[in-house]
């Protein structure tokens, strides 16, 4: 072989095994994530440093396995304890830490929800939480601890499916050109279930196995294919450009608004894959003092950056550059003084096969998860707070005291007394309100019969986008739309729905999350907010008002205002820090937030002659909308009413029963 010649698979090896390229590889991906959690400008693709690591994992593992099975000392139980040893010291010393540091900061559910996540990532499957708890873009994601251990738990899923698919391959079919094969095949399957998902149910997407096992899978087949081919310096050098430059291209081209991982996820995988393929040792891209440096450390470093991203949002500091650049600086102290005293020595430690040392960390471990659990049973430990703060924090659970009964695929429910007055139909706002619109009937001897579903918007034509209801909501609206034609006819109908959500996403907050990813579809899915999206919105939202307007007196509740975030939390953190706040939004950003909605709403008073229910004189002033009043919750969340909140509008629906306000709301005012 040419001195300019090199086999892939030994390129760049120490005597070790140590790939100093991949170790640089491995700190521009953690650099990439953390710049982008810090919301670095520039970085807007950060976030495919993941996908980087994938690679880099699947390669490796590729190589310890066949390896392992070429030799004939491959052992399951070795290969999980050494992936254990790498892994769990680090994660568990931060988990006890957050621990303990949520003690005095968190409140009851804040600190309840630690726990739930801490024990899902002791397990390794926090990946399956956060999916079934919301999307990873989302507001909620910066209150969650340790939402970057989705990615371990992802790739420790895989450690425990690979290597016994390769073991029962490798007796089934030896040789490589099998192995080869079925990696193409799981790669191209895997690939196929993450393009569907990115489309049908983004969320799975990004946190399922399934949709993320072909990454791994490809540096598997780098792995094998590194094994095939000799190639010379000058291409080895021209792969490792070109995969650098599909990496940049993800990093800084890449941002949240497209679907990810969509087919954009090449860039960094195929970058990722044609880096280790190239297998240069001495590259200045890669194997610099810094690189390496940040390489060894990138596990610690990733572990230990993303609770201080969270701490920033907690004390809403994460816009400030002074503060996001000691967070960096802190995240690189923290990373280092995680590798030089817990993983290394744990590694060391646990490295010499004692069974004392092992009982040891195995209690450590017990303990962790053990407090973890208590926290969740024992509700976030809410005697730990003083009482005026634990007060203000339970009003979140002042909601509807019949919601699951009445709130999903259940049979109507009745308000009230027996002698039906009023209908209300909807999603967890009608729920929110159901009771208000009862205590504002006449008399006692008269109800309300209400039917609802949590996130169905009461639109016949609309389809939610990756929600596990998707279904029963179609299927309730089918029903209900047909039984309302005959049902109490002549009573007045109240639908209520948080409308501006389903068709424009969650409330843009800068740098958190990110406006313009509609919640519903109707002819087909679409990923952003488009003009031709939103003219179906109106005409397909107008359609239906005007069908159940047909056959009752039609009332439309303009949107309750929704809040920054959860009110309860947001007045209780600040007692227990010592400030005072005054939760709300402004009259302009809730006006142009609903711009959309309300012109709907008023077509619908136009066409059909429906009558506009308005909650905005009862809980806005002139310029703002508030999340409180004299320092108590009007909301459980930052956009359900509570049950205190939910009596200032009583007036307003008494209003549907006064017969001197009749005829002014049949020129759709409520006011």
């Amino acid at each position: 072989m040419g001195k300019n010649v090199a086999n892939i698979s030994a390129a760049g090896i120490r005597g070790d095994g140590f790939r100093s390229d991949i170790n640089g590889l491995r700190a521009w991906a953690v650099v990439a994530v953390v710049l982008y959690h810090f919301n670095v400008p520039g970085f807007s693709g950060g976030f495919a440093g993941v996908d980087v690591f994938f690679v880099i994992s699947g390669f490796l593992m590729a190589g310890i396995v066949c390896k392992g099975l070429d030799t004939g000392r491959f052992g399951l139980a070795s290969f999980y304890l050494a992936r254990a040893r790498r892994i769990l010291p680090a994660l568990v010393v931060l988990v006890a830490v957050l621990l303990v540091i949520g003690w005095f900061l968190l409140m009851p559910r804040e600190y309840q929800t630690l726990g739930k996540h801490a024990r899902e990532s002791l397990l390794f499957s926090s990946n399956l939480r956060y999916l079934a708890e919301a999307g990873y873009f989302d507001s909620a994601s910066h209150e969650k601890w340790l939402l970057h251990t989705w990615s371990l738990s992802v790739e420790w899923q895989f450690y425990l499916l690979y290597p016994l698919g390769l073991l029962g391959l490798s007796k089934l079919l030896p040789g490589r050109r099998a192995l080869l094969v079925a990696h193409l095949l799981g790669i191209l399957a895997s690939f196929a279930v993450c393009q569907f998902l990115s489309v049908r149910e983004p969320s799975a997407a990004f946190f399922k196995l399934q949709s993320r096992a072909w990454e791994m899978l490809l540096g598997g087949m780098v792995y094998l294919l590194g094994e095939q081919f000799c190639l010379s310096a000058r291409v080895r050098q021209s792969l490792e450009v070109l995969g650098g430059a599909l990496v940049v291209a993800a990093v800084l081209l890449v941002d949240t608004s497209m679907r990810w991982p969509g087919t954009a996820v090449l860039l960094p995988t195929l970058g990722a894959g044609l880096i280790i393929l190239a297998g240069r040792s001495g590259s200045f891209l890669t194997c610099s003092k810094a690189a390496q440096w940040l390489g060894t450390r990138s596990y610690s470093i990733y572990l230990w950056h993303w609770p201080l991203v969270v701490l920033l949002v907690y004390f809403d500091q994460q816009h400030s550059p002074v503060l996001i650049g000691a967070g960096l600086l802190v995240a690189l102290l923290l990373g280092h003084l995680s590798y030089r005293w817990v993983e290394v020595p744990a590694r060391d430690w646990l490295a010499q096969k004692s069974k004392v040392r092992g009982a040891i960390w195995l209690a450590s471990c017990v303990v962790v998860f053990a407090v973890s659990a208590q926290m969740v049973r024992r509700s976030g430990f809410p005697d730990r707070l003083p009482q005026a703060v634990a007060q203000v924090e339970a009003e979140r659970h002042n909601r509807n005291s019949r919601i699951e009964e009445c709130l999903g695929e259940a049979a109507p429910c009745v308000f009230g007394g027996d002698q039906i007055s009023a209908l209300v139909i909807g999603d967890s706002h009608a729920d929110a309100v159901v009771t208000a619109v009862a205590a504002s009937l006449p008399s006692q001897q008269q109800g309300v019969y209400f039917r609802g579903m949590s996130a169905c918007l009461m639109v016949l034509a609309a389809h939610r986008v990756g929600y596990d209801g998707a279904e029963p909501c179609r299927g309730l609206k089918d029903e209900l739309f047909t039984q309302l034609e005959t049902l109490y006819p002549g009573k007045p109908l109240i639908v209520v729905n948080r409308t501006t959500f389903y068709v424009m996403g969650e409330l843009p907050i800068p740098g958190i999350n990110h406006p313009g990813q509609p919640a519903v579809y109707f002819s087909r899915p679409v990923e952003t907010v488009t003009p031709e999206f939103l003219e179906e919105f109106r005409e397909q939202y107008v359609e239906s008002a005007c069908q159940l307007a047909k056959h009752h007196p039609l009332y439309l509740m303009r949107p309750v205002p929704e809040m920054m975030d959860s009110v309860p939390h947001l007045l209780g953190r600040a007692m227990l820090l010592g400030k005072r706040v005054e939760p709300s939004i402004t009259r302009t950003g809730y006006s142009q937030r609903h711009a959309l909605v309300w012109a709907a709403q008023d077509e619908a008073v136009a066409r059909c002659g429906a009558h506009i229910l308005d909650p905005v004189p009862y809980l806005c002033d002139e310029r703002s909308c508030h999340g409180s009043r004299d320092g108590w919750p009007l909301y459980v969340d930052d956009d359900h009413l509570s049950e205190f909140g939910n009596r200032l509008l009583i007036p307003m629906f008494a209003q549907i029963f006064a017969a001197p306000t009749a005829e002014s709301l049949a020129h759709g005012q409520a006011r």
